[in-house]
């Protein structure tokens, strides 16, 4: 019990640094799809969307799973943490300079690729953005590792807010500035640059404040690699990469295709790429716990492995897990007339796609508590194999369904996509790593949550969104009640709400 509490707080506060951060990013959301509400305004989004993309991509290839492996060898017997830091953030420094020098020789046929011949600069930006990132990951991973949450939430979130400061004046006042001193020094620099290269320089401006704000943690980097240590490190890293990709193609991928396979032209599937986008953000409720979920569960993970209680206990993770999944899927999906709010006007044509896309998500959660199962047991091969299967899936169905069912196709897609993965990843974690897992009662909390969703996306078809919402409030309501009275024994123990039920 007292090992999931540890969890539980140290997911308490990188849900608070996560829910700051993504929830000041996601104000980044309204922002956008407000002031970039015409037909142009909309495809300089797409362009945005389709860009962090391939950051993500190129993300994962430079990190080559390092964070993973910090964490694994530095719950190792004699593991002299110092030297795996240094000798880790040595790695990551070479193949940064390495791989950054490579990409910018080759950033025109890339910017060609993008739809962006007449800004390479671009390219450029965004590999500037991939190396600070990168260069910033260790650290980040080093903060975790050592239970320090409260330094991780200050510096993610003033990321953010330079981030936020820095689009509030490109695309907000910026403009107006510029029609009132058009021969300004800010007018005449900013001219040559679309929406979506000022907005990349926001990115940028935030990523190297980030890397900045992290200097307590690399100051002491020395240039050492210990090659005995490197190699050891490096074996077990590299299968991530490939891991790491294929995820990077469920999650992302989507994107790119989108705007290669729509039919009607670049301009108008550069708009259909922002609907997508901006739609798949509302999905926030989910995605914030399961980030803050994984930045608390990896290091715990390694660090139960050893135990013998370590089945139990990630059987009880999964539980609770699932139970707050649920609780913030229903929290979007019956509110969604709350929620489209977040986004403009003119991007809410793609509103349908969300509950699929939450649905997905839920999956997608699911499959990253059960994955502890390949990564305590070095059996990566099987985290590979199931990502290579996720990764034909997303590739095959979005290839042959987007040019005919155009957006809902990659949201339907994502949905079988993670659920496959997830269903894998059990049947084959109960091999080689059985945990009793609690299905039955896990089952009954996902069907209310489905079955609640359903009542109500059929009477929505026949009321007023005043009546959707209050219907909507009756349904959570009716969900907490059974929760309370189900799991009254285990809430009772809690202090706050312990009281509460006596």
């Amino acid at each position: 019990m007292a090992s999931l509490k540890a969890l539980a707080s140290q997911t308490v506060w990188y849900g608070l640094s996560n829910i700051a951060s993504r929830f000041l990013n996601y104000l980044l959301t309204p922002l956008l799809t407000y002031l970039l509400a015409d037909a142009s305004g909309m495809q300089h989004y797409g362009e945005l969307t389709i860009l962090y993309a391939a950051i993500s991509f190129a993300n994962v290839l430079f990190t080559h799973g390092m964070e993973t492996a910090y964490f694994r060898f530095s719950h190792q017997p004699y593991t002299d943490r110092s030297k795996l830091y240094q000798t880790s953030q040595t790695s990551l420094l070479i193949s940064t300079l390495l791989l950054c020098a490579g990409l910018y020789l080759f950033r025109k046929p890339i910017a060609i690729f993008f739809d962006l011949a007449a800004y390479p600069v671009y390219i450029s930006w965004c590999l500037w953005i991939i190396a600070f990132d990168t260069l910033a990951a260790l650290p980040f991973a080093r903060l975790r590792q050592e239970n320090r949450p409260r330094r991780y939430a200050f510096v993610k979130v003033a990321g953010i807010i330079v981030n936020i400061a820095c689009t509030l004046w490109a695309i907000g006042y910026g403009p107006r500035y510029v029609a009132a001193h058009p021969d300004s020094f800010y007018a005449q620099w900013s001219a040559p640059y679309t929406a979506t290269g000022l907005l990349l320089l926001c990115n940028l401006a935030a990523s190297a404040v980030t890397f900045l704000l992290l200097f307590p943690e690399w100051k002491t980097l020395r240039l050492r690699l210990d090659r005995v240590l490197w190699k050891k490190v490096i074996f077990y890293a590299l299968p991530f990469v490939i891991i790491g990709l294929g995820g990077m193609v469920n999650e992302t991928m989507d994107r790119i295709l989108l705007q290669k396979l729509l039919p009607g032209g670049k301009a108008v599937a550069k708009q259909w790429v922002a609907i997508y986008s901006a739609n798949y953000k509302l999905a926030i409720l989910i995605t914030l716990f399961i980030q803050a979920f994984r930045m608390a569960a990896e290091p715990f993970f390694f660090r139960e492995a050893g135990t013998e209680s370590a089945p139990r206990t990630y059987a009880r993770v999964m539980h609770w897990f699932i139970i707050t999944l649920c609780l913030a899927l229903l929290g979007t999906v019956l509110f969604l007339d709350v929620w489209k709010y977040m986004i403009g006007e003119n991007y809410r044509s793609g509103l349908a796609v969300v509950p699929i896309l939450l649905w997905a998500n839920v999956c997608l959660g699911i499959y990253y508590n059960l994955s502890v199962w390949y990564k305590n047991t070095g059996k990566l091969q099987y985290g590979t194999l199931i990502t290579f299967i996720g990764a034909a899936i997303t590739l095959g169905l979005n290839v042959l369904l987007i040019p005919y069912y155009g957006i809902r196709a990659s949201a339907w897609t994502t949905l079988i996509c993670y659920f496959v993965m997830m269903l894998l990843s059990y049947l084959w974690g109960q091999r080689h790593y059985p945990v009793p897992y609690a299905l039955r009662a896990s089952g009954i909390y996902l069907g209310l949550a489905l079955a609640l969703q359903l009542i109500h996306g059929s009477i929505s078809m026949y009321v007023g969104v005043p009546v959707r919402i209050v219907l909507g409030g009756v349904f959570f309501a009716g969900f907490l009640l059974v929760l309370l009275r189900t799991e009254r024994a285990t809430l009772s123990r809690l202090p706050v709400i312990g009281r509460w039920m006596r």
